[in-house]
C-alpha cells in the first residue's frame, strides 16, 4: 500500500487530495493543527487515515515525522493562503510557507539518501509572478512577486528546483486561482456567493468588495488536485502552471453569482471599500497550463460559470429551507 504524507490537509486542496488518495487505497498521513477542523468531517473516519497534530514550526517536528511515516509521496499544501494576512504576518508568513518547505524538502532527501525514495509536491502560486511582464504566464516567466505571501512562495519554489538537482523527485504545481464550496469566507469567491445566498433570502443587503476591476484565472479545485497527483506520478519532476487560460474579473464572478439567484440588476448591491484595496496586487493573472496539458495529460473539466454556480448552490444548502 502505497503511503502519502500531506501537510495542510485540513484545507481545501488538503481534504479534496486526501479524498482521492484514499479513493485509491493510499495510507494517508496528514498534518493538522487540530482534528475537528471543517473539511475533515468530509473524510469520514477512513482506516487508511492517520492524522497528527504536528507544530509547523517547532524545531524537528516535521523532519521527525517524515523519518516515522516513510512515505512514497509527500504534499507540501501547509500555508498561509492569504496575501492580505501575509502582510499582517510577513515574519511568519516566511517561516510556514518557506522555511518549512525547504525542511520537507530536505528530510525527503534524507530519506532517500537512506534508501527510501520519496516523490516531493510543492503547491506554489501565480503570487511569484507578481506584476508580471508578460501575459499569460508560462513556467519561464521572470520570477519577481509583489507581496510577501508571493516572496514566501517564490523562496519556497525555487527551493524545490534546488533540490530536484540533487536528484530528489520534487514538482511545483504553480496553481492560480481555484476555488470551491470548501473555500472559508474570508476568501473573495466565496465571500461573494455566500453573500448572495443571504441576499437573495433576505438575510443579507449588501456586499463590501475591493477593486472590482481585477482579473483572475479561476478554476475547480479538485481539477487542481488532480494536476498535483499527476505531477507526482510523472516520470520526470518539474514546474507546471496549472490555470483555465481564461481570465475574469470580479464584477463577473458577481454577474455569474447574482444570475444563478435570479438578479440582474445587483451592481446597487455592491460596494467598493477602500480597505478592501491592495494597490500592489497583480491587475491580472492568467496562466498558460499548455505544459501541464502536454506532459500531465491535465485538463480542467469545470467551467467558471459551473464553478460559481456549484458554489452559490452550496451557500444555499447551508441556509436551508
Amino acid at each position: 500500500m502505497p503511503v502519502a504524507l500531506v501537510t495542510g490537509i485540513s484545507g481545501q486542496d488538503g481534504s479534496y487530495l486526501a479524498e482521492s488518495l484514499l479513493a485509491d487505497g493510499y495510507e494517508v498521513h496528514g498534518v493538522v493543527r487540530n482534528a475537528t477542523e471543517e473539511n475533515l468531517r468530509t473524510l469520514g473516519d477512513p482506516s487508511n487515515l492517520t492524522l497528527h497534530s504536528t507544530e509547523l514550526l517547532a524545531p524537528d517536528a516535521l523532519e521527525n515525522l517524515v523519518r516515522e511515516v516513510r512515505p512514497d509521496e509527500l504534499y507540501s499544501l501547509a500555508a498561509v493562503s492569504s496575501v492580505a494576512a501575509s502582510w499582517s504576518s510577513p515574519v511568519e508568513t516566511g517561516a510556514i510557507n518557506g522555511q518549512v518547505v525547504v525542511r520537507l524538502l530536505d528530510a525527503a532527501f534524507r530519506l532517500q539518501e537512506d534508501g527510501h525514495p520519496v516523490r516531493v509536491l510543492h503547491a506554489s502560486s501565480a503570487e511569484i509572478f507578481g506584476q508580471a511582464a508578460e501575459t499569460p504566464q508560462v513556467e519561464t516567466t521572470a520570477i519577481s512577486p509583489s507581496s510577501p505571501y508571493g516572496a514566501s512562495k517564490a523562496y519556497a519554489h525555487l527551493s524545490v528546483g534546488v533540490f530536484r538537482q540533487r536528484g530528489l523527485h520534487a514538482s511545483n504545481t504553480v496553481l492560480y486561482n481555484h476555488e470551491s464550496p470548501r473555500r472559508p469566507e474570508n476568501f473573495v469567491t466565496r465571500k461573494i456567493t455566500a453573500s448572495v445566498a443571504r441576499i437573495s433570502r433576505g438575510l443579507q443587503h449588501g456586499i463590501e468588495l475591493g477593486n472590482l476591476d481585477a482579473r483572475r484565472d479561476w478554476g475547480w479545485a479538485p481539477d487542481y488536485v488532480n494536476a498535483m497527483r499527476l505531477a507526482v506520478a510523472a516520470p520526470e519532476a518539474g514546474d507546471f502552471i496549472v490555470a483555465s487560460g481564461v481570465s475574469h474579473t470580479i464584477s463577473d464572478f458577481l454577474a455569474a453569482a447574482f444570475g444563478h439567484v435570479g438578479i440582474t440588476d445587483w451592481e446597487g448591491l455592491v460596494s467598493v471599500n477602500p480597505e478592501f484595496v491592495r494597490p500592489v496586487d497583480p491587475a491580472e493573472q492568467l496562466g498558460d497550463a499548455s505544459k501541464a496539458r502536454r506532459e500531465l495529460g491535465w485538463q480542467p473539466t469545470v467551467d467558471f460559470e459551473t464553478l460559481v454556480a456549484r458554489m452559490v448552490e452550496h451557500d444555499l444548502e447551508l441556509l436551508g429551507g
